[in-house]
């Protein structure tokens, strides 16, 4: 793999186990967090500190989720005041399903568990941040209506550039000739037309110096494909960048405008 991934692997994190249904809870980001599984998927709900409505809460769904490692520290620039506005925030972790089929059916089944249990919108922002974009806009173009808006960091479109069809093929079940040959089932960039059908929001920061994602096969190649779709989609390039962890990507004031905007949008179309 080109490149090199700067990632923060400390998660400020307290923990302390709630005595009922098996959830834990836990602070982060100055706020409660709360950890449980869905159909044995480990995920989790971070609650804003005051509640602001009585139901349909906005929230952002990050991906990918690694317990102990992703979300970090790097996102507390964005977390804290989307979580001080009254957003969720949520994830689930699927290991590296790359948008595969199993992958995208444990996101509706978290989907379906966190609306009902915790009141939330059922249009969340999305967060696809690198990988998780391949997790996040696979589960997007197969359910357009429950989408308020996606929001991505240096985030990958295309399996075919990253990881790259041989090892993401085990993750779908098929033979790399068999998932090359059905790339158009598959690839969030060739399955875009549902999202811009439902006049879903893109946003996307990328560097033009990232080698592990390269933007012109990515962000790049998806943004104008969705605006040839008739999608609303924006592209903010950061000269001199690339897969690394930095304030170009983690306190864009755009960028966090951009999910507070739509956030609250989903919620009040509902």
């Amino acid at each position: 793999m080109k490149g090199r991934i700067v990632l923060c692997l400390v998660m400020a994190t307290t923990a302390a186990f709630a005595d009922d249904a098996g959830v834990r809870e836990s602070t982060q980001f100055g706020a409660k967090r709360l950890d449980f599984t869905v159909d044995g998927a480990p995920g989790f709900v971070i609650e804003p500190p005051v509640r602001k409505f009585d139901k349909n809460h906005p929230w952002v769904w990050y991906a990918p989720t690694f317990l102990g490692r992703h979300p970090d520290p790097s996102h507390e620039w964005y977390f804290k005041p989307l979580l001080d506005a009254g957003f969720y925030i949520a994830g689930v972790e699927v290991g590296e399903s790359f948008g595969s089929p199993d992958g995208v059916a444990a996101y509706q089944a978290f989907h379906t568990h966190v609306v009902a249990a915790y009141n939330l919108s059922i249009r969340p922002v999305l967060l696809p941040q690198s990988r998780g974009g391949l997790m996040l806009y696979n589960w997007a173009v197969a359910h357009p209506e429950s989408v308020g808006a996606v929001a991505g960091i240096y985030t990958v479109c295309s399996f075919t550039s990253y990881p790259g069809v041989e090892k993401a093929a085990p993750a779908y079940g098929l033979s790399a000739a068999d998932l090359e040959a059905r790339r158009a089932d598959f690839e969030p960039i060739e399955r875009l037309a549902p999202l811009a059908r439902a006049g879903v929001p893109v946003f996307h920061i990328h560097g033009d110096a990232d080698a592990v994602v390269p933007v012109e096969e990515n962000a790049g190649k998806l943004v104008a494909r969705y605006r040839n779709l008739g999608g609303t989609a924006t592209l903010k390039l950061v000269a001199g960048k690339g897969h690394e962890v930095c304030d170009e990507f983690f306190k864009d004031p755009e960028f966090l405008a951009f999910m507070l905007e739509h956030g609250g949008r989903a919620r009040h179309d509902e």
